[in-house]
Protein backbone atom coordinates (compact mmCIF):
# COMPACT_ATOMS: atom_id res chain seq x y z
CA UNK A 1 0.00 0.00 0.00
CA UNK A 2 1.33 3.40 -1.00
CA UNK A 3 1.45 5.98 1.78
CA UNK A 4 1.19 9.70 1.12
CA UNK A 5 4.06 12.12 1.58
CA UNK A 6 2.89 13.45 4.96
CA UNK A 7 2.81 9.93 6.40
CA UNK A 8 6.29 9.31 5.00
CA UNK A 9 7.56 12.46 6.67
CA UNK A 10 5.96 11.58 10.01
CA UNK A 11 7.36 8.04 9.88
CA UNK A 12 10.88 9.33 9.28
CA UNK A 13 10.66 11.86 12.13
CA UNK A 14 9.07 9.51 14.66
CA UNK A 15 10.66 9.68 18.10
CA UNK A 16 11.87 13.26 17.91
CA UNK A 17 11.10 15.91 20.50
CA UNK A 18 7.42 16.81 19.81
CA UNK A 19 7.77 20.53 20.52
CA UNK A 20 10.84 20.91 18.34
CA UNK A 21 9.23 18.76 15.66
CA UNK A 22 6.37 21.28 15.50
CA UNK A 23 8.98 23.95 14.79
CA UNK A 24 10.51 21.79 12.07
CA UNK A 25 7.17 21.31 10.33
CA UNK A 26 6.43 25.03 10.66
CA UNK A 27 9.78 25.86 9.05
CA UNK A 28 9.17 23.33 6.27
CA UNK A 29 5.83 24.97 5.53
CA UNK A 30 7.42 28.40 4.98
CA UNK A 31 8.25 27.79 1.31
CA UNK A 32 9.07 24.94 -1.04
CA UNK A 33 12.84 25.43 -0.62
CA UNK A 34 12.58 25.04 3.16
CA UNK A 35 10.46 21.93 2.59
CA UNK A 36 13.18 20.53 0.32
CA UNK A 37 15.83 21.26 2.94
CA UNK A 38 13.89 19.32 5.58
CA UNK A 39 13.15 16.22 3.48
CA UNK A 40 16.48 14.80 2.36
CA UNK A 41 15.10 11.33 3.12
CA UNK A 42 12.34 11.75 0.51
CA UNK A 43 14.90 12.64 -2.16
CA UNK A 44 16.76 9.35 -1.78
CA UNK A 45 13.66 7.27 -1.21
CA UNK A 46 12.47 8.46 -4.61
CA UNK A 47 15.78 8.29 -6.48
CA UNK A 48 15.47 5.56 -9.18
CA UNK A 49 17.53 2.43 -8.57
CA UNK A 50 18.15 1.95 -12.29
CA UNK A 51 19.48 5.47 -12.89
CA UNK A 52 22.83 5.65 -14.74
CA UNK A 53 23.79 8.23 -12.11
CA UNK A 54 24.14 5.33 -9.65
CA UNK A 55 27.08 3.86 -11.59
CA UNK A 56 29.37 6.90 -11.49
CA UNK A 57 32.60 7.00 -9.40
CA UNK A 58 32.18 6.45 -5.67
CA UNK A 59 33.27 9.43 -3.58
CA UNK A 60 32.76 10.88 -0.12
CA UNK A 61 29.73 13.13 -0.31
CA UNK A 62 27.95 15.39 2.15
CA UNK A 63 24.68 13.65 1.18
CA UNK A 64 22.42 16.66 1.74
CA UNK A 65 23.94 19.17 -0.63
CA UNK A 66 21.82 22.23 -1.25
CA UNK A 67 22.37 25.97 -1.57
CA UNK A 68 22.24 26.65 2.16
CA UNK A 69 24.63 23.88 3.17
CA UNK A 70 27.54 26.03 2.04
CA UNK A 71 28.89 28.73 4.30
CA UNK A 72 31.83 30.17 6.19
CA UNK A 73 33.44 28.75 9.29
CA UNK A 74 36.51 29.40 11.40
CA UNK A 75 39.09 26.65 11.06
CA UNK A 76 41.25 25.25 13.84
CA UNK A 77 44.00 27.53 12.50
CA UNK A 78 41.66 30.51 13.23
CA UNK A 79 41.40 31.43 9.53
CA UNK A 80 37.97 31.72 7.90
CA UNK A 81 36.96 29.54 4.95
CA UNK A 82 33.95 29.08 2.67
CA UNK A 83 33.00 25.43 2.19
CA UNK A 84 30.32 22.77 2.57
CA UNK A 85 29.25 23.06 6.20
CA UNK A 86 26.86 20.17 6.92
CA UNK A 87 27.93 16.53 6.95
CA UNK A 88 25.12 14.90 8.95
CA UNK A 89 24.20 12.65 6.00
CA UNK A 90 27.76 12.12 4.73
CA UNK A 91 28.72 8.75 3.30
CA UNK A 92 30.47 6.93 0.44
CA UNK A 93 28.20 7.10 -2.63
CA UNK A 94 28.15 7.94 -6.35
CA UNK A 95 29.71 11.38 -6.88
CA UNK A 96 26.65 12.46 -8.86
CA UNK A 97 24.27 12.16 -5.88
CA UNK A 98 25.53 15.41 -4.36
CA UNK A 99 25.40 17.04 -7.78
CA UNK A 100 21.82 16.11 -8.60
CA UNK A 101 20.58 17.15 -5.16
CA UNK A 102 22.36 20.51 -5.44
CA UNK A 103 21.03 21.21 -8.94
CA UNK A 104 17.55 20.26 -7.77
CA UNK A 105 17.93 22.76 -4.90
CA UNK A 106 18.78 25.49 -7.41
CA UNK A 107 15.59 24.76 -9.34
CA UNK A 108 13.43 24.39 -6.23
CA UNK A 109 14.97 27.56 -4.80
CA UNK A 110 14.39 29.70 -7.88
CA UNK A 111 11.87 31.92 -6.07
CA UNK A 112 14.30 32.43 -3.19
CA UNK A 113 17.01 33.31 -5.71
CA UNK A 114 14.49 35.63 -7.45
CA UNK A 115 15.00 34.07 -10.88
CA UNK A 116 12.64 32.33 -13.29
CA UNK A 117 12.78 28.64 -14.20
CA UNK A 118 14.87 29.24 -17.32
CA UNK A 119 17.50 31.19 -15.39
CA UNK A 120 17.52 28.53 -12.65
CA UNK A 121 18.25 25.87 -15.26
CA UNK A 122 21.08 28.03 -16.58
CA UNK A 123 22.51 28.24 -13.07
CA UNK A 124 22.22 24.46 -12.73
CA UNK A 125 24.21 23.98 -15.95
CA UNK A 126 26.78 26.47 -14.69
CA UNK A 127 27.19 24.51 -11.45
CA UNK A 128 27.83 21.28 -13.37
CA UNK A 129 30.25 22.93 -15.81
CA UNK A 130 32.33 24.57 -13.10
CA UNK A 131 32.35 21.36 -11.07
CA UNK A 132 33.61 19.41 -14.10
CA UNK A 133 36.27 22.01 -14.91
CA UNK A 134 37.59 22.04 -11.34
CA UNK A 135 37.48 18.24 -11.10
CA UNK A 136 39.30 17.88 -14.43
CA UNK A 137 42.23 19.95 -13.17
CA UNK A 138 42.78 17.46 -10.36
CA UNK A 139 43.90 20.06 -7.82
CA UNK A 140 42.07 20.58 -4.53
CA UNK A 141 42.01 24.19 -3.34
CA UNK A 142 40.26 26.22 -0.64
CA UNK A 143 38.22 29.44 -0.63
CA UNK A 144 39.59 32.18 1.61
CA UNK A 145 39.02 35.92 1.62
CA UNK A 146 41.88 36.52 -0.83
CA UNK A 147 40.63 33.95 -3.36
CA UNK A 148 36.86 34.52 -3.07
CA UNK A 149 34.71 36.53 -5.45
CA UNK A 150 31.22 38.00 -5.67
CA UNK A 151 28.77 37.27 -2.87
CA UNK A 152 31.23 34.92 -1.16
CA UNK A 153 33.87 37.65 -1.16
CA UNK A 154 31.36 40.09 0.36
CA UNK A 155 30.56 37.60 3.11
CA UNK A 156 34.19 36.89 3.98
CA UNK A 157 35.11 40.56 3.98
CA UNK A 158 32.18 41.35 6.29
CA UNK A 159 33.58 38.91 8.85
CA UNK A 160 36.41 41.31 9.56
CA UNK A 161 33.81 43.61 11.10
CA UNK A 162 32.58 40.90 13.47
CA UNK A 163 34.35 39.17 16.30
CA UNK A 164 33.64 36.60 18.98
CA UNK A 165 31.90 39.17 21.16
CA UNK A 166 29.29 39.85 18.45
CA UNK A 167 28.19 36.21 18.63
CA UNK A 168 28.28 36.25 22.42
CA UNK A 169 26.10 39.36 22.54
CA UNK A 170 23.57 37.63 20.27
CA UNK A 171 23.04 34.69 22.64
CA UNK A 172 24.05 35.95 26.09
CA UNK A 173 23.63 38.71 28.65
CA UNK A 174 25.95 39.89 31.39
CA UNK A 175 25.23 40.23 35.08
CA UNK A 176 27.91 41.62 37.40
CA UNK A 177 30.59 40.88 34.83
CA UNK A 178 29.50 37.29 34.16
CA UNK A 179 27.73 36.01 31.06
CA UNK A 180 24.79 33.62 30.89
CA UNK A 181 22.75 32.22 28.01
CA UNK A 182 19.45 33.92 27.21
CA UNK A 183 16.46 31.58 26.77
CA UNK A 184 14.29 33.22 24.10
CA UNK A 185 12.37 30.10 22.86
CA UNK A 186 13.37 31.10 19.33
CA UNK A 187 17.05 30.20 19.24
CA UNK A 188 17.29 28.62 22.68
CA UNK A 189 15.08 26.68 25.10
CA UNK A 190 15.48 25.86 28.78
CA UNK A 191 17.53 22.78 29.61
CA UNK A 192 16.75 20.93 32.82
CA UNK A 193 19.32 20.73 35.60
CA UNK A 194 19.81 17.05 34.79
CA UNK A 195 20.46 17.85 31.10
CA UNK A 196 22.89 20.62 32.01
CA UNK A 197 24.79 18.38 34.41
CA UNK A 198 24.98 15.56 31.84
CA UNK A 199 26.27 17.79 29.02
CA UNK A 200 28.83 19.47 31.28
CA UNK A 201 30.12 16.09 32.43
CA UNK A 202 30.37 14.73 28.87
CA UNK A 203 32.20 17.77 27.52
CA UNK A 204 34.57 17.90 30.50
CA UNK A 205 35.43 14.21 30.04
CA UNK A 206 36.03 14.80 26.31
CA UNK A 207 38.27 17.74 27.12
CA UNK A 208 40.37 15.64 29.46
CA UNK A 209 40.60 12.62 27.12
CA UNK A 210 41.61 14.75 24.14
CA UNK A 211 43.99 16.89 26.21
CA UNK A 212 42.14 20.08 25.29
CA UNK A 213 42.51 21.66 28.72
CA UNK A 214 44.22 24.69 27.20
CA UNK A 215 41.22 25.42 24.94
CA UNK A 216 38.88 26.59 27.72
CA UNK A 217 38.82 26.98 31.48
CA UNK A 218 35.34 25.69 32.25
CA UNK A 219 31.65 25.56 31.35
CA UNK A 220 29.49 28.49 32.45
CA UNK A 221 26.06 27.58 31.09
CA UNK A 222 24.18 25.02 28.97
CA UNK A 223 20.80 25.42 27.26
CA UNK A 224 18.96 23.68 24.44
CA UNK A 225 19.66 25.04 20.98
CA UNK A 226 16.98 25.54 18.30
CA UNK A 227 18.65 25.64 14.89
CA UNK A 228 18.56 24.17 11.40
CA UNK A 229 15.63 22.54 9.64
CA UNK A 230 16.36 18.89 8.92
CA UNK A 231 17.83 18.15 12.36
CA UNK A 232 15.16 19.90 14.44
CA UNK A 233 13.77 17.53 17.03
CA UNK A 234 17.11 15.90 17.79
CA UNK A 235 19.08 16.69 20.94
CA UNK A 236 21.09 19.87 20.55
CA UNK A 237 22.66 22.19 23.09
CA UNK A 238 24.47 25.52 23.13
CA UNK A 239 27.32 25.68 25.63
CA UNK A 240 28.84 28.87 27.04
CA UNK A 241 32.55 28.34 27.65
CA UNK A 242 34.80 30.27 30.00
CA UNK A 243 37.86 31.37 28.08
CA UNK A 244 40.98 33.15 29.22
CA UNK A 245 39.92 36.69 30.02
CA UNK A 246 36.19 36.32 30.79
CA UNK A 247 33.69 37.67 30.02
CA UNK A 248 34.94 39.03 26.68
CA UNK A 249 36.98 35.94 25.81
CA UNK A 250 34.15 33.50 26.43
CA UNK A 251 32.81 31.59 23.44
CA UNK A 252 30.09 29.16 22.42
CA UNK A 253 30.03 25.48 21.49
CA UNK A 254 27.43 23.52 19.53
CA UNK A 255 26.66 20.02 20.89
CA UNK A 256 24.48 18.07 18.46
CA UNK A 257 23.10 14.53 18.44
CA UNK A 258 24.15 12.41 15.46
CA UNK A 259 22.01 9.84 13.70
CA UNK A 260 22.56 7.31 10.94
CA UNK A 261 22.64 8.86 7.47
CA UNK A 262 19.23 8.87 5.80
CA UNK A 263 21.05 7.62 2.67
CA UNK A 264 22.10 4.40 4.39
CA UNK A 265 19.21 2.18 3.14
CA UNK A 266 19.97 3.08 -0.48
CA UNK A 267 23.76 2.63 -0.55
CA UNK A 268 25.04 -0.14 -2.82
CA UNK A 269 28.67 -0.11 -1.63
CA UNK A 270 29.95 -1.20 1.80
CA UNK A 271 30.60 1.61 4.27
CA UNK A 272 33.42 1.68 6.84
CA UNK A 273 32.58 0.21 10.21
CA UNK A 274 32.30 3.52 12.03
CA UNK A 275 32.40 3.51 15.82
CA UNK A 276 29.35 5.80 15.88
CA UNK A 277 27.30 8.13 13.71
CA UNK A 278 29.22 11.09 15.12
CA UNK A 279 32.52 9.40 14.23
CA UNK A 280 31.27 9.02 10.65
CA UNK A 281 30.31 12.69 10.40
CA UNK A 282 33.55 14.00 11.86
CA UNK A 283 35.83 11.65 9.90
CA UNK A 284 34.23 12.48 6.54
CA UNK A 285 34.19 16.21 7.31
CA UNK A 286 37.88 16.13 8.19
CA UNK A 287 38.83 14.35 4.97
CA UNK A 288 36.67 16.53 2.71
CA UNK A 289 37.38 20.00 4.08
CA UNK A 290 40.82 21.52 3.67
CA UNK A 291 40.87 22.70 7.28
CA UNK A 292 38.42 21.34 9.88
CA UNK A 293 36.40 23.67 12.15
CA UNK A 294 37.70 24.62 15.55
CA UNK A 295 37.11 22.15 18.41
CA UNK A 296 35.53 19.51 16.16
CA UNK A 297 35.09 16.34 18.18
CA UNK A 298 33.09 13.18 18.90
CA UNK A 299 31.36 12.55 22.23
CA UNK A 300 29.80 9.19 23.14
CA UNK A 301 27.15 8.62 25.80
CA UNK A 302 25.97 5.02 25.82
CA UNK A 303 24.20 4.29 22.54
CA UNK A 304 24.06 7.97 21.60
CA UNK A 305 26.79 10.00 19.94
CA UNK A 306 27.23 13.74 19.48
CA UNK A 307 29.27 16.12 17.36
CA UNK A 308 30.94 18.97 19.23
CA UNK A 309 32.25 22.06 17.47
CA UNK A 310 32.82 25.72 18.06
CA UNK A 311 29.58 27.48 17.25
CA UNK A 312 29.44 29.66 14.16
CA UNK A 313 27.14 32.65 13.59
CA UNK A 314 23.99 31.62 11.70
CA UNK A 315 24.46 34.54 9.33
CA UNK A 316 27.78 33.12 8.14
CA UNK A 317 26.25 31.82 4.95
CA UNK A 318 25.45 33.69 1.79
CA UNK A 319 22.01 35.27 1.77
CA UNK A 320 20.44 33.82 -1.36
CA UNK A 321 18.15 36.83 -1.62
CA UNK A 322 21.13 39.21 -1.67
CA UNK A 323 21.79 38.31 -5.28
CA UNK A 324 18.56 40.17 -6.12
CA UNK A 325 18.03 37.92 -9.12
CA UNK A 326 21.14 39.29 -10.85
CA UNK A 327 22.37 36.37 -12.88
CA UNK A 328 25.99 37.51 -13.00
CA UNK A 329 26.29 37.67 -9.20
CA UNK A 330 24.48 34.36 -8.78
CA UNK A 331 26.70 32.68 -11.38
CA UNK A 332 29.80 33.61 -9.36
CA UNK A 333 28.20 32.13 -6.24
CA UNK A 334 27.18 28.93 -8.04
CA UNK A 335 30.65 28.68 -9.59
CA UNK A 336 32.27 28.76 -6.17
CA UNK A 337 29.89 26.06 -4.93
CA UNK A 338 30.68 23.85 -7.93
CA UNK A 339 34.42 24.27 -7.42
CA UNK A 340 34.21 23.56 -3.68
CA UNK A 341 32.27 20.35 -4.40
CA UNK A 342 34.92 19.15 -6.82
CA UNK A 343 37.82 20.07 -4.53
CA UNK A 344 36.29 18.19 -1.61
CA UNK A 345 35.83 15.06 -3.71
CA UNK A 346 39.41 15.29 -4.96
CA UNK A 347 40.79 15.94 -1.48
CA UNK A 348 39.08 12.82 -0.08
CA UNK A 349 39.76 10.58 -3.08
CA UNK A 350 41.40 7.18 -2.66
CA UNK A 351 40.27 6.85 0.96
CA UNK A 352 38.52 3.69 2.21
CA UNK A 353 36.95 2.76 -1.11
CA UNK A 354 36.54 6.18 -2.72
CA UNK A 355 37.60 6.60 -6.34
CA UNK A 356 41.14 7.79 -7.08
CA UNK A 357 41.83 11.32 -8.26
CA UNK A 358 42.88 10.02 -11.68
CA UNK A 359 39.52 8.29 -12.18
CA UNK A 360 37.68 11.45 -11.08
CA UNK A 361 39.66 13.46 -13.61
CA UNK A 362 38.64 10.99 -16.29
CA UNK A 363 34.99 11.23 -15.24
CA UNK A 364 35.17 15.03 -15.46
CA UNK A 365 35.87 14.82 -19.18
CA UNK A 366 32.75 12.78 -19.92
CA UNK A 367 29.66 14.71 -20.95
CA UNK A 368 26.56 12.51 -20.82
CA UNK A 369 26.09 12.86 -17.05
CA UNK A 370 25.47 16.62 -17.37
CA UNK A 371 22.19 16.18 -19.24
CA UNK A 372 21.18 13.17 -17.11
CA UNK A 373 21.51 15.23 -13.91
CA UNK A 374 19.72 18.27 -15.30
CA UNK A 375 16.82 16.25 -16.72
CA UNK A 376 16.24 14.42 -13.46
CA UNK A 377 16.59 17.61 -11.40
CA UNK A 378 13.99 19.39 -13.53
CA UNK A 379 11.58 16.48 -13.24
CA UNK A 380 12.08 16.03 -9.51
CA UNK A 381 11.79 19.75 -8.73
CA UNK A 382 8.20 19.53 -10.02
CA UNK A 383 7.62 16.51 -7.76
CA UNK A 384 8.92 18.48 -4.76
CA UNK A 385 6.40 21.23 -5.50
CA UNK A 386 3.58 18.64 -5.49
CA UNK A 387 4.82 17.19 -2.21
CA UNK A 388 4.99 20.67 -0.70
CA UNK A 389 1.39 21.44 -1.63
CA UNK A 390 0.22 18.13 -0.10
CA UNK A 391 2.22 18.88 3.05
CA UNK A 392 0.72 22.36 3.35
CA UNK A 393 -2.81 21.03 2.99
CA UNK A 394 -2.50 18.31 5.64
CA UNK A 395 -0.51 20.13 8.32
Amino acid sequence: MTINVVERIKLFNAGRNPELLKLKYKAMGTNVFSFFRGTCHLFYQDFPKDSPLNTTPQTWICGDMHLENFGTYKGDNRLVYFDINDFDEACLAPCTWDLVRCVTSILVGSTVLKVDESAAQQLGKHFLNTYANALGKGQARTVERETARGLVKDLLVSLRERDRQDLLDEYTKRNHGERYLVVDHKHTAKATEAEQHRVKALVTTWQQKTQQEDKFCGILDVQKRIAGTSSLGLERYIILIEGNGSPHKNYLLDFKQAQASSLEPYLAVPQPNWDSSAARIVAIQQRMQGTPPALLGVIIDGTKSYVLREMQPTQDRVSLQSGNGKLGRLEKLIQTMGEVTAWNQLRSSGRQGSTTADDLIGFAHLSEWHSQILEYAISYSHQVEKYYQEFRQEL
